[in-house]
Order: structure tokens, then sequence, then C-alpha cells
């Protein structure tokens, strides 16, 4: 599991990004890929997977 910040998230669009605690990279995550609800700013764990448009998070929730 990997660790980062959600760095934004568009509720209304149901998509966002995560900062990872590792790297400057962001990750693209998806509404469906939450475990839990989460915020701008939370800390959270997750899975990456290569998906059609790159990378993406997956089983995100609070860290």
């Amino acid at each position: 599991m990997k660790t980062g910040t959600l760095r934004f998230f568009n509720e209304q669009k149901g998509f966002g990004y995560i900062k990872d605690g590792n790297s400057a990279r962001e990750i693209f995550v998806h509404v469906n890929s939450l475990l839990e609800e989460v915020k701008e700013e939370d800390e959270v764990i997750y899975e990456i997977i290569e998906g059609k448009k790159g990378l993406s998070a997956v089983n995100v929730k609070r860290a």
C-alpha cells in the first residue's frame, strides 16, 4: 500500500488527484475507487493500477 495526500477532489465530477508521499507525482483517483469518504488534504493509503489513461489509485481510504 502507498501513502499520500488527497490534493484535489471534485465531488460533482467524481474524481481527483493524490500526491504520492514518496515522490512528487500525482495519481488520478475516481470516486468508485474510494472505500470510504475522504476530503481534500486527508492523508490516504491506496494501491496503484495501470488504467487506460495511465496510473490510477484504487482501494483508497484514510490513513
